[in-house]
């Protein structure tokens, strides 16, 4: 199976299907990201905070998968946002990964709060590694409308890719449209909002209707929106669940069913990013 892919707005490409290790212990991610790329998963996404950098890394130098046919995306973590740490950390975490380049890095978290509120100079340093080409992309994760107006109005660079929170219960199409009106391609984390899905008798509905799972139906669902999900299982039933959803499509209608759903700000989560700092 060939998943489908996103021209970013660099002109690079990422796999629309990815698998997430948020979460996966560090002594077990090598043993669970080998099982993913066995499965067929190219698209990796971790994060210098989740602390398995070094676990993903050891799979992908275990796989003997060319490097070219992998997706490699690290986060920021929120205590190396002054650009002399951005750099010291990025070279850290090409270390614990065992590559020379990574294909995307993010900002995790905007922190308005920290930092005198300066995330400008952060996002300046990012787009210094991409120059360098160590960084083939850069991006950032949780930013709101507000918090991408200021950081592409002062610096003219724009992200590739802007992760957020976003699922059935909270669609956040506002920040969705905000990106999206700079070109800026959405990954949607939490996809499946950690399982709730799986109760849902709207999704259950349509899912037996595709003979699908509640979770298969919310990450088409996503890939209709044109959302780049990574999925997080630790199970290899669960992985190939979530890797088999290319052959079914929802229609028009049943995305609107599940775009319904939204909850606005009572579905989300995770922390608010106006407030986290």
């Amino acid at each position: 199976m060939t998943v489908p892919t996103i021209t970013l707005n660099d002109q690079t490409s990422i796999p629309q299907l990815g698998f997430g290790v948020f979460q996966v212990p560090a002594a077990q991610t090598a043993a669970t990201v080998g099982t993913a790329l066995d499965i067929g998963y190219r698209h990796i996404d971790t994060a210098q905070m989740y602390g398995n950098e070094e676990g993903v890394g050891q799979a992908i130098a275990s796989s003997g998968i060319p490097r070219d046919e992998l997706y490699v995306t690290t986060k920021l973590d929120n205590g190396n946002h002054r650009p002399d740490d951005v750099r010291r950390s990025f070279d850290e975490s090409l270390a614990r990964l065992g590559l020379d380049h990574v294909d995307l890095f993010l900002i995790h978290w905007p922190l308005p709060t920290s930092y005198d509120g300066d995330y400008v100079s952060t996002w300046k340093a990012m787009t210094e590694l991409r120059a360098e080409g160590r960084a083939r992309s850069v991006g950032v994760s949780n930013f709101h409308a507000e918090h991408l107006d200021r950081i592409i109005g002062e610096t003219g660079e724009i992200p590739a890719v802007n992760q957020i929170e976003a699922h059935p219960y909270l669609a956040n199409d506002d920040v969705r449209a905000a990106s999206h009106a700079h070109g800026i391609t959405v990954e949607a984390w939490s996809p499946i909002a950690r399982g709730k899905v799986n109760d849902d008798e709207v999704i259950q509905r349509i899912a037996k209707r595709h003979g699908k799972t509640p979770s298969q139906v919310t990450l088409r669902w996503h890939l209709e929106r044109r959302d780049v999900v990574f999925p997080k299982s630790m199970r290899e039933e669960r992985m190939r669940e979530n890797f088999d959803i290319f052959d079914f499509q929802l229609s028009p209608v049943e995305v609107a069913e599940i775009t319904a759903l939204d909850r606005g700000e009572a579905g989300r989560i995770g922390p608010n990013p106006e407030t986290l700092g």
